[in-house]
């Protein structure tokens, strides 16, 4: 590994789910770009959120700490937590010329642009949706404006946002004006798009490209509906229902468009760093903060579910000549994991409410492929918001360990329990089988633990015996 502290440029999707690259088995989508970086750096294939939605799994991996800890469980919070510091911070306090491009979300741009932390970004492009919805504050209307478009016309045109004032577009722009900047520190870019992000409205010239009817669609049985049925009072965006209620193949068809957009605009910042000479002292990331269900037992987009769409999420390392190449590991992470192995690209000492496991051992080949946690959790915690259909507050948990995934809906006698060796898409719930009770009261034993050694904040430090 080098002793040079290497530039940082992390690409962070939104919405983005981990079975959407071409090169980790989807024949379906065109993502030639995020294939070249699994061929030539390191994939981790079982990479999880620690919450199913925005602004927890964002404040959770800026943070390097479970939601529960920071205290910031919620998508529409007005405030922020003073205490955690957010990694970009530590990195900029040592040395690191940092950049935010894009949405930051760890609180709420309802009737405001999102107010800034200390964050430590001296470069901030902030949209937190590619809406003209903000007066001001919001770079990525003003440059649409300035170009002649009106987003809210364009947005409900027939060929919605053409690819030329397209939000990803102008993160790719953004991000080729940080790069090209003349410094003598290395550097961090945060790239936080918003796509894949519902609502699916892809330029017309991507969403052409693919033909429903050669997609395989959601993954769903009828079955589904009864389970659904079952969880309907548990908050979620949209009830279950037969995925010909929306054209599900149709819905995969613009989401993968979305991707494809995604996966060209990204090549025009990768080709910028070759053309300045900086991509071999590089790291590239990509990732996202959670996945959407995109039909799959009956549900769209996202909320208190955590199927293996929703939770789990591609994530991706690239450094020329430091980190292993075209290995995909499918080792256990998480993304406070991610977090820790920031840091450790930029030679910062972590503080020690850090939960995150730096993958630098894995990235390096320090350490086998195939292990890095035992289990990982995700946790969805009274985050109601009034376009949620379920009505009651709702707590939940997942623990997933290798085999096994067991899902607590906390206060309403409702779980799910899955063998994912034997049933990978989660149809099959094992929660009531009364082959599988001693195995359940297993995982929920374990699934406790967990809760209470990674959520609980014990206060402050002590400094007496008593």
């Amino acid at each position: 590994m080098s002793n040079t502290r290497p530039n940082i440029l992390w690409y962070c999707t939104d919405q983005q789910r981990f079975d959407t690259i071409g090169a980790l088995g989807n024949p379906y989508v065109r993502t030639p770009t995020i294939d070249s970086l699994v061929q030539s750096g390191t994939a981790f294939t079982h990479a999880y959120c620690q919450s199913p939605i925005c602004t927890p799994s964002r404040a959770s991996f800026m943070t390097g700490m479970y939601p529960s800890r920071v205290h910031n469980c919620r998508n529409g919070n007005g405030s922020w937590p003073n205490h955690p510091p957010l990694i970009s911070k530590l990195i900029a306090d040592s040395g690191y010329d940092c950049g935010m491009i894009g949405k930051f979300h760890l609180q709420s741009s309802g009737h405001r642009t999102e107010p800034r932390l200390d964050d430590g970004y001296r470069f901030w492009k902030f949209s937190h949706a590619p809406r003209d919805d903000w007066e001001e504050g919001h770079d990525y209307a003003d440059w649409v404006r300035e170009r002649g478009g009106d987003l809210d016309e364009l947005r409900n045109s027939e060929d919605r946002v053409p690819t030329e004032l397209h939000q990803t577009t102008w993160t790719s722009e953004r991000a080729i004006e940080f790069i090209e900047q003349t410094r003598s520190t290395p550097w961090m870019l945060t790239l936080n798009p918003y796509d894949p992000h519902p609502p699916f409205i892809p330029p017309r010239s991507y969403a052409d490209t693919f033909d429903p009817d050669a997609l395989p669609g959601p993954y769903f049985r009828d079955s589904d509906l009864a389970q659904q049925k079952q969880l309907e009072d548990i908050d979620f965006q949209t009830k279950g229902v037969h995925p010909d209620e929306f054209d599900g193949k149709k819905v995969q068809a613009l989401y993968y468009a979305m991707i494809a957009q995604i996966d060209d605009q990204f090549a025009r910042i990768l080709k910028c760093l070759e053309e300045t000479g900086q991509r071999e002292n590089t790291v590239v990331i990509f990732t996202s903060d959670h996945g959407e269900m995109a039909g799959d037992h009956g549900l769209l987009y996202k909320g208190c579910r955590f199927y293996e769409g929703l939770v789990r999420i591609p994530l991706i390392f690239h450094w020329p000549g430091q980190i292993q190449e075209n290995l995909q590991s499918d080792a256990l992470v998480e993304l406070v994991d991610l977090s820790a192995t920031l840091l450790d690209f930029a030679s910062v000492t972590p503080p020690e409410q850090i939960q995150g496991r730096s993958l630098l051992p894995i990235l390096s080949g320090a350490a086998p492929p195939n292990h890095h946690r035992d289990f990982v959790r995700s946790e969805y915690y009274d985050a109601l918001a009034s376009h949620f259909v379920g009505g009651d507050e709702s707590y939940a948990t997942m623990y997933r360990n290798r085999r096994y995934k067991l899902v607590v809906y906390h206060g309403h006698n409702l779980g799910e329990l899955y063998d994912l060796e034997k049933d990978p898409w989660e149809f099959d719930n094992l929660w009531d089988s009364a082959d599988h009770q001693a195995l359940k009261c297993e995982l929920l034993q374990a699934s406790f633990d967990a809760s209470i050694l990674n959520s609980v904040d014990v206060g402050t430090p002590r400094i007496a015996p008593m």
